[in-house]
């Protein structure tokens, strides 16, 4: 007798992960993400990796984000439209799957634009812990947008943070993060220049979304022992960061194939020097080596957060009751009759799971 394998998956829609993010907070939700991408990096030669498949149109890009270990698939849905606004859509939207390698079958659905900003937030704390100096406590964002709070909020609650110095080239954008951030204790300076968000900062964080060989931060206002948190710069000809400044620090990178295409360090010659971070993760590379070092991490957003990210709010759904159960697969009486199956009565062929665990 064989044994039956679910056939229900399990979903949640952007509502739902709003109420699991509220539920557990967005501080929460963050260093619980940060915690798992650190503990899947250090598990780094068990991954199959790829770089993400990526479609380009003047509009902007799509892209698919796979990766798996032995038991686990994942794949990320998203795209990036920097003029998306204007339609009343976000610039950034996704979602993914979570399979069993054993069978595929798709043991999660999920909305991941919510999740990607909190992976993306908790990657660069990840990445600032281990490259920025212990004492940072002053952070310039330069870009803010809709990452902006998710990264002021991780940087306070994971390195410290207590001051940002905000600029973005539009006064809103600044007013909204500055209205959003009302009562978690941050003290903030809104800037009228990049040069000037820049001056005395510990940490610098670019989140800028145009499509453009932009060069945002120059070597000239780099101070000494700075890290440089570049997160903007994610696609062929997207860049932040000048060039020679790259050359003058020390950077560190997700998956060298995937940002030597996307990232800033694309200006550069193919065999430019960097570190790959899950190397300073598992103490076989150093990261910051003293005090006035340098630093940048060229953060493009990788496969693996969003692998940690989905079996986090997976465990954190299916412990606060929330999701649905849906028939994403067709349950077969026979697995081989796929075709028999379409003459089901519609009261079977329509079966809806509806709560986490029941069929209705």
């Amino acid at each position: 007798m064989h044994a039956t394998a679910p056939t229900s998956t399990l979903y949640l829609s952007a509502p739902v992960m709003a109420e699991l993010i509220g539920r557990k907070g967005v501080g929460q939700c963050i260093a619980s993400i940060a915690a798992c991408i650190h503990e899947d990096f250090l598990r780094w030669p068990q991954f199959e990796k790829s770089a993400r498949t990526a479609n380009h149109s003047s509009e902007g890009v799509i892209e698919l984000m796979p990766i798996s270990d032995a038991t686990t698939y994942t794949f990320k849905y998203v795209n990036g439209h920097p003029r998306n606004t204007r339609l009343g859509l976000p610039t950034v939207m996704a979602f993914g799957v979570l399979a069993d390698v054993a069978t595929g079958m798709p043991q999660l659905l999920s909305e991941l634009t919510y999740t990607t900003a909190l992976r993306t937030a908790a990657m660069s704390a990840v990445a600032a812990r281990a490259l920025a100096r212990p004492d940072s406590r002053v952070m310039a964002i330069v870009g803010n947008g809709a990452q902006s709070e998710f990264q002021a909020l991780a940087f306070q609650h994971l390195l410290g943070i207590t001051t940002l110095r905000l600029f973005d080239i539009d006064p809103a954008a600044t007013a909204k993060l500055v209205a959003n951030l009302e009562g978690t204790g941050l003290q903030w300076m809104a800037c009228t220049s990049v040069a000037e968000a820049v001056r005395g900062a510990d940490i610098v964080t670019t989140l800028t979304a145009d499509k453009a060989r932009a060069t945002i931060v120059t070597p000239a206002m780099v101070e000494p022992g700075m890290h440089l948190n570049a997160v903007g710069g994610d696609c062929p000809g997207k860049t932040e960061l000048h060039a020679d400044l790259l050359r003058q620090a020390s950077v560190f990178v997700e998956y060298a194939p995937q940002t030597r295409v996307e990232g800033d360090i694309q200006q550069l010659p193919a065999d430019f020097g960097v570190t790959e971070l899950w190397q300073v993760l598992a103490g076989h590379q150093p990261g910051r080596t003293h005090a006035a070092q340098v630093t940048v991490f060229d953060s493009v957003g990788f496969a693996l957060e969003d692998f940690s990210a989905l079996r986090y709010m997976r465990d954190a759904a299916i412990e606060l009751g929330l999701g649905e159960r849906i028939a994403l697969i067709p349950a077969l009486a026979d697995p081989k009759n796929l075709f028999g199956a379409l003459h089901q009565p519609a009261a079977t062929a329509s079966q809806r799971v509806t709560g986490p665990g029941a069929v209705a």
